[in-house]
């Protein structure tokens, strides 16, 4: 092919690149047409914020609550911790048992009969402060721990209080070859105390039925 064809035809390539960019940039500077209902759609979407409802804005202040929770456990500060729950707080976990698909009703043991934890507030700050002691010794060296909050619902009540559901995965790691993984659901009762989320009421339901772990140390 001759040379001066080359040149030619590279020429006219320059020239066809800066055509299609004046085309991008004069279709991209023009104003959204009054006539095209999908054009000002579009821009509106754009330019106007959309709000989260009630409910949704209550789930994202909750999720927090949780994750903040989470990483205080995981961080192990327990002092902080306690004060997540209010003074006349119920910290509840009920046995579960095996028993017939028509008698799912007798599945978890009520209030008032033997649990594996019912304790107050009181309860919860002798069991952190005895961690400061020294005479501990299934956490002494403390444990490491990973707890993972998820799958929230959460429904206020009329009084302003909340009821709120989480399932949790909790993985602990002891010593050298010491390690346990615990999976449930909490069900909380909530309520703002000075402008904060606190817990009233916690219920833990574990998955498991029977536990195979030399102890229950952590808190969930």
């Amino acid at each position: 092919m001759p040379a001066k064809f080359i040149l030619i035809l590279r020429s006219a390539r320059r020239g066809a690149s800066r055509r299609t960019q004046d085309r991008y940039a004069a279709l991209s500077s023009c104003p959204p047409s009054d006539g095209d209902p999908m054009t000002t759609k579009r821009a509106q979407a754009t330019t106007q914020p959309v709000s989260p409802t009630e409910q949704q804005a209550l789930w994202f202040e909750l999720m927090q609550f949780y994750i903040r929770e989470a990483w205080l456990l995981d961080e192990r500060k327990l002092k902080e911790w306690l004060e997540l729950f209010t003074d006349d707080v119920l910290y509840f976990m009920p046995r579960r048992k095996n028993v017939p698909r028509r008698e799912l009703h007798r599945e978890l043991t009520p209030l008032g009969e033997l649990a594996i934890l019912e304790e107050d507030k009181r309860s919860l700050e002798m069991r952190v402060a005895r961690l400061d002691t020294g005479m501990a010794w299934a956490e002494d060296p403390p444990s490491r721990t990973r707890h993972l909050i998820g799958n929230l619902e959460a429904a206020p009540r009329a009084n302003g209080e909340v009821e709120a559901r989480t399932a949790f995965l909790v993985y602990r790691s002891h010593l050298e070859t010491d390690h346990q993984l615990l999976s449930g659901c909490r069900d909380d009762v909530l309520h703002q105390v000075n402008g904060a989320w606190k817990v009233a009421r916690r219920t833990i339901v574990l998955d498991a039925n029977v536990l195979l772990d030399k102890n229950l140390s952590v808190f969930l």
